[in-house]
């Protein structure tokens, strides 16, 4: 027999045999790993993801991997302490400071990140639209960041009167930041953009007050700068004539309604919003008006009109009268 031949034979058995020990091995080691990390240093299933962790100075590995691991952020405590003292050589040194806690990452990134002091704090875009309320703001907010409280917030506004002075823009604000903090960064940006109209609200002679309620209102009725003007217009006549302001808008203030869904009952409502009931201005702004309404309230055009309405495509239509009010609903609106 041929000496390769017999090679073959002789050897070609025993590697096939090694072959299939190695693969058994090999697909053992990667199944076990999988699972490993599966089940022990990947993130839980119910990872708190968009929270913010306050690492606080003092705060001892024990407690912060017993934290972890109630809060769902890691699954193995045990293995959190392991990576942290190999991260830290042996020290188990944490670094205090605010971790966000963005998207899902294993225990071995945890441990890395607060031995090393990374907090990835970064900005987050809001963006407030001009007539939304403070309420509306507090749901925005609430929305996007999961440690926001609704109620410090609302109370703080209430409190100290800010309605009307949280500035509609886009902001930035940080994942950690307090109410007050984001409270304040709206009023001191409403403060620098009023700056500029100061001299001309006092050439039109009403207070700063008056005029902010009226451009919340302003605000919500008109949308183009020339109804808006017209719109202050027929509005400050009214009050010259002692007239109710009857707008619809401020009963989204009172129970979130809007024209097409207020009733007669509605329009008899006991509250100091009511415009119907009352005469004046309301006790507060109804909505943040931004800069464009502001400018129309102190800018109204004069007209002999004192009615005014918006029919379905949103074109307005105005009356000196109310029976000429009365046909152009009919005419617009039924």
């Amino acid at each position: 027999m041929p000496l390769e031949e017999q090679k073959i034979e002789t050897y070609h058995p025993f590697f096939i045999i090694d072959n299939k020990k190695i693969i058994v091995v090999c697909t053992t080691i990667i199944l076990l790993s999988i699972l490993f990390y599966q089940f022990i240093l990947s993130a839980p299933i119910n990872f708190p993801a968009g929270q913010i962790y306050d690492l606080k100075d003092g705060q001892t590995l024990p407690i912060v991997s017993n934290n972890f691991a109630s809060s769902n952020i890691i699954r193995s405590s045990f293995f959190f302490k392991a990576f942290v003292y190999v991260f830290s050589k042996g020290k188990a040194t944490l670094i205090e400071g605010d971790y966000a806690l963005y998207k899902k990452q294993s225990v071995i990134s945890l441990a890395w990140r607060v031995t090393h002091g990374l907090l990835d704090i970064v900005p987050i875009k809001i963006t407030i639209p001009e007539g939304t309320n403070s309420f509306e703001i507090a749901n925005i907010l609430a929305n996007n960041f999961p440690s926001f409280d609704n109620q410090i917030f609302l109370s703080i506004v209430q409190s100290e009167k800010l309605e009307g002075y949280l500035f509609p823009d886009t902001y930035l604000f940080m994942p950690n930041m307090k109410e007050t903090e984001m409270i304040k960064m709206m009023t001191d940006n409403y403060k620098r953009k009023i700056a500029e109209l100061e001299p001309q609200i006092n050439k039109f002679g009403k207070s700063e007050s008056d005029v902010i309620k009226m451009a919340s209102i302003i605000e919500e009725e008109g949308r183009t700068t020339e109804t808006r003007e017209i719109i202050a217009g027929i509005l400050w006549k009214r009050l010259s004539v002692k007239m109710p302001l009857q707008v619809d808008s401020s009963f989204k203030y009172i129970n979130g309604k809007t024209t097409e869904t207020l009733t007669a009952d509605d329009l008899k409502i006991d509250s100091p919003y009511n415009s119907y009931t009352n005469r004046g201005l309301p006790p507060t702004p109804i909505s943040n008006p931004g800069l464009e309404a502001i400018k129309a309230t102190i800018n109204p055009i004069k007209t002999p009109y004192f009615y005014f309405l918006s029919d379905k495509d949103g074109n307005m239509h105005y009356a000196a009268t109310f029976d000429e009010h009365i046909a152009n609903k009919l005419k617009y609106i039924k």
